[in-house]
């Protein structure tokens, strides 16, 4: 057995225990992305707040910035990667996962979720490293629960992360290029 299928066994191992680790992986899993989104939304709201004038432009770039950088990673990289290389999710290979939602099979790598949380949390943490911190938390926490649901294999997790990461950076570097000409 590799490190891959040891590590699918056992957070799969959590699933079906009880009703609340099922509601906190299927919510990691399914839905804390859009938690992510909402508190990028709220950034470009506090933009527009008299309290926070002094940081508008600092949050309208935060939002562009982690918004098009989870574009660019979910649905340019993370795609042209899975044209060229199929992989099978766990659940399609080994016998016995628990499952607490139904996904399509196939497209495993990289994982489309942790690409768009960790591009998210690379923007948030370039603007405020802190809170870029719990992002990273929160994107590490969707991979986990990616991994537990028998959706992806670890590596496919890491993958979306380079890919999100490399994203976010990639924005980064052409913002502040094109900023000051």
């Amino acid at each position: 057995m590799n490190w891959e299928t040891v590590l699918v066994r056992w957070a799969n191992s959590w699933v079906g225990v009880n009703y609340v680790y099922d509601w906190a992986i299927l919510f990691r899993a399914q839905y804390l992305w859009y938690v992510m989104m909402l508190a990028i939304a709220g950034f470009l709201f506090a933009a527009f707040l008299p309290r926070f004038e002094n940081s508008k432009r600092k949050n309208i770039f935060l939002f562009f910035h982690a918004f098009f950088g989870a574009v660019l990673a979910r649905f340019v990289f993370t795609e042209f990667i899975r044209f060229f290389w199929p992989r099978q999710r766990p659940f399609e290979i080994l016998g016995g996962i628990v499952r607490l939602m139904e996904h399509n099979g196939g497209g495993a790598f990289p994982s489309g979720h942790a690409s768009l949380a960790f591009a998210i949390a690379t923007a948030v943490y370039f603007y405020y490293p802190k809170t870029g911190i719990l992002f990273f938390l929160a994107a590490f926490s969707i991979g986990f629960g990616r991994v537990a649901t028998g959706l992806h294999w670890p590596s496919d997790i890491l993958g979306g992360a380079v890919v999100g990461i490399i994203s976010a950076w990639t924005l980064a570097f052409l913002i502040k290029k094109f900023q000051y000409k």
